[in-house]
């Protein structure tokens, strides 16, 4: 007992002093900016300095090493539980002898055993399914040689799996989190991994080595010649029919080796039978970003579009003008007069709306490629799709929008703001089509029947801010997932027309939409699936929370 008591004493300091160096760490690597986040702090600007101090710690090398030890003094009593379901490793891969008895060693401890596949030929992998129980229906545990897994990985894996063998229906897959062992076996690079998200997984394989498969025989055999055959055995597991992998929220592995993200090509182009756009674009005044709005529209690549403008209120003559000019065949003018009600403005355009498809776009959007539009209803016209958003930059090439993560600053926040596009950041997740929660409406896509189909924008609660999250939420509890398209990358000169709310009315309208979405979706409790618990929910960038 005593011996335990000093032991948490020393963790504690180390913690300490770790703690204390990541903030000097990140004092140097932007001391103004971290001169700024502890004067908010001070100033009990509580969640505005986590926001700021969120991604400076994060640039630490020793954050990790610190939030792994919280970890472990964290889970330090837990005992192993016993491991009521077979699961079998399956050890594959090139590596010496020493890195081979890591791995042994570290499966033995939880009680899992090894059949050793090697090189992957396939005589060894048919040798070794004659040598497997499949009576039992084991969970197959595919894993490269020099791995280990973390104290209680078994335990966490059973708990998983009696979990759902209470539900209709069992996963084929459930995977964990994992990080990756440098030359001298320290922890770096953690991943904390979304929950099953079928778009991204397309991209990039973040299950393989890290999961256990209920895999049989017949499974195994199949894959057999393949020198990929731990790979292309999940992806099979992955598209069977039934229920999806399981996210296991916890770090179990720790790996030599990742698979790295592709990023994919651009779609083909658009064909003649792609079905009718139109395009909904509010304005009050600024002609100059009109015009180049409606401009790289004219330009886009696409066979069938028409534009709705909608005026509110424009009192500069030169903008009045443009707007009396413009080719009426192609673009409708459609005036509404009142206070600014995005919602309201977009509700009724999409009523006199031609289109099988709607694109919400904001006047200040500025066009990069003619293919935008094709790439993004490519992804809209799917049966399991709602809102498709575009990649969206500054002006200066940083992003502004790579889908909305709901959750950050217990509201909703645009996920990898602020990164430069050829940053590696967290995974390319920013350079991945993917799934997200939810997306911006400065340029949205969606199907009108199915806008419609869920009242189309909330213009009582969001009038102006969240409205596009309140609809993605909608649509996606009808089975319509919210869609990031990175390939489709745009422009966005945000709010340059309209202004920020900065004045007290405008203030005051911000607070009201930001307790209707914290009443209506719980935003300040929820995990967005597509985001992790251990991600800083104070950071619009990927970060460890510490």
């Amino acid at each position: 007992m005593r011996r335990k008591r000093t032991e948490d004493h020393i963790d504690r300091i180390v913690a300490t002093w770790l703690a204390a160096r990541v903030h000097v760490d990140a004092f140097l690597f932007d001391p103004q900016a971290y001169l700024t986040a502890a004067k908010w702090w001070l100033k009990r600007k509580r969640v505005r300095a986590r926001g700021q101090f969120a991604p400076l710690l994060s640039q630490s090398p020793r954050a990790y090493r610190l939030w792994a030890l919280r970890q472990e003094q964290t889970n330090s009593g837990n005992g192993r539980s016993h491991i009521g379901s077979a699961i079998i490793s399956l050890v594959y891969g090139t590596g010496d002898r020493r890195q081979l008895a890591i791995t042994r060693r570290s499966l033995a401890t939880e009680g899992i055993p090894a059949l050793i596949i090697g090189a992957a030929q396939a005589h060894d992998i048919t040798a070794a399914t004659k040598s497997v129980d499949w009576s039992a229906k084991p969970w197959l545990m595919p894993i490269n040689i020099g791995d280990r897994i973390a104290p209680g990985t078994a335990a966490a894996y059973c708990a998983a799996i009696a979990e759902q063998s209470n539900d209709a229906g069992m996963a084929k897959i459930i995977y964990a989190d994992d990080d990756q062992l440098d030359k001298r076996s320290r922890r770096t690079a953690p991943h904390f991994k979304p929950d099953w998200n079928s778009e991204l997984f397309q991209h990039f394989d973040y299950l393989t080595g890290a999961c256990i498969l209920h895999a049989g025989r017949a499974d195994l055999e199949a894959v057999a010649d393949r020198p990929d055959w731990a790979q292309q055995l999940v992806m099979r597991a992955a598209q069977a029919e039934g229920r999806s992998p399981v996210h296991v929220r916890q770090m179990l592995h720790h790996r030599r080796t990742r698979f790295a993200p592709r990023i994919p090509a651009a779609p083909v182009a658009p064909s003649r039978d792609m079905p009718h756009v139109t395009i909904i674009v509010p304005t009050r005044n600024r002609v100059d970003l009109l015009r180049t709005c409606l401009e790289g529209i004219a330009a886009t690549d696409y066979p069938t579009v028409d534009v709705i403008v909608v005026d509110n209120d424009s009192d500069d003559p030169e903008t009045r003008a443009y707007l009396a000019d413009l080719d009426s065949v192609h673009t409708q003018v459609l005036n509404h007069r009142g206070v600014f009600n995005y919602s309201a403005i977009n509700n009724r355009a999409a009523a006199q709306a031609r289109g099988q498809l709607l694109c919400l776009l904001n006047n200040d959007i500025e066009m990069t490629r003619p293919d935008w539009l094709a790439i993004m209803a490519h992804q809209a016209m799917r049966h399991d799709v709602g809102a498709v958003g575009a990649r969206l930059l500054y002006p200066d090439g940083r992003i502004q929008h790579a889908g909305v993560v709901i959750g950050v600053g217990n509201a909703a926040g645009h996920a990898h703001r602020f990164l430069h596009p050829n940053e590696e950041g967290y995974f390319r997740r920013h350079a991945l089509p993917q799934f997200t929660s939810a997306v911006t409406a400065a340029c949205l896509l969606v199907q009108r029947e199915r806008f419609m189909a869920v009242g189309g924008l909330d213009e009582r609660n969001f009038a102006v801010a969240f409205n596009d999250v309140d609809l993605c939420l909608r649509l996606n509890q009808r089975g319509w997932q919210s869609l990031y398209e990175p390939r489709a990358t745009l422009i966005h000169h945000e709010s340059v027309s309209r202004g920020l709310d900065q004045d007290p009315v405008g203030a005051a309208r911000f607070a009201g939409e930001l307790a209707a979405l914290k009443r209506i979706w719980n935003t300040d409790e929820i995990t967005d699936p597509f985001h992790h618990p251990q991600l800083s929910r104070a950071a619009e960038r990927f970060v460890v929370a510490i």
